[in-house]
């Protein structure tokens, strides 16, 4: 299943060379110009604050990744993936699965997948998972976008389990795309809990708790 495409130069990128090319201009401006020493320090000046500003914003835009690009990043596609329309079939067909939720136990708290299972990350344990499902089951492990989950899959796949498949995009991509989560008391939300605020810029909808 291949999500990855070849992606166009990126807006960040193109700003990046807009800048470089307008400070460009403005040193040959300096160099052609009268030597006084008031209009010197005014256009070194603006010359300077261009630059930093420029390159700050261009940084900044750099370090916006989407889901796709951060997966692509962080996870070695080391277990199967399912998206999130496969798993939407999944349940109008009522296929036999379960959802396998690694995330902290607070983001638990906040909202899940519906009948969702918690099994944690820092504090997973092997056991208490074959105590709970077969061997040959159909678990889906999700946490926000895919990473997390995708290590605790290795670990199920190396403890026996055959049938184990990452959620693309995690529990983000899934509200993202207006697919119902629930709360502790199994009621839907629109209350999200984005981990950080790093990873909290790839939810777009809904209100973010950091609890």
């Amino acid at each position: 299943m291949n999500y990855f495409t070849q992606r166009p130069l990126s807006g960040a990128q193109s700003t990046l060379s807009i800048n470089l090319l307008n400070l460009s201009y403005l040193f040959q401006l300096k160099q052609n110009s009268f030597h006084f020493p008031f209009i010197q320090f005014y256009k070194t000046s603006i010359t300077i604050w261009l630059f930093v500003f420029g390159l700050c914003f261009s940084l900044n835009s750099f370090s916006q990744k989407n889901i796709d690009e951060a997966i692509e990043k962080y996870n070695e596609h080391s277990v199967e993936y399912i998206s999130t329309q496969q798993l939407v079939q999944l349940q109008k067909n009522n296929k036999n699965y379960s959802l396998v939720d690694t995330r902290l136990v607070e983001e638990y708290q906040v909202s899940h997948l519906k009948d969702a299972f918690h099994v944690g990350y820092k504090n997973f344990d092997i056991e208490r998972v074959k105590k709970q499902f077969k061997k040959d089951e159909t678990l889906i492990v999700y946490c926000s976008i895919g990473v997390r989950s995708e290590q605790i899959g290795e670990q199920l796949q190396n403890a026996g389990f055959t049938n184990v498949y990452n959620l693309y995009g995690g529990l983000f991509d899934w509200f993202n795309q207006g697919q119902p989560i629930y709360d502790s008391n199994n009621v839907k939300t629109n209350r999200i809990h984005p981990y950080d605020s790093f990873w909290g810029k790839f939810i777009t909808k809904g209100q973010k708790v950091y609890e």
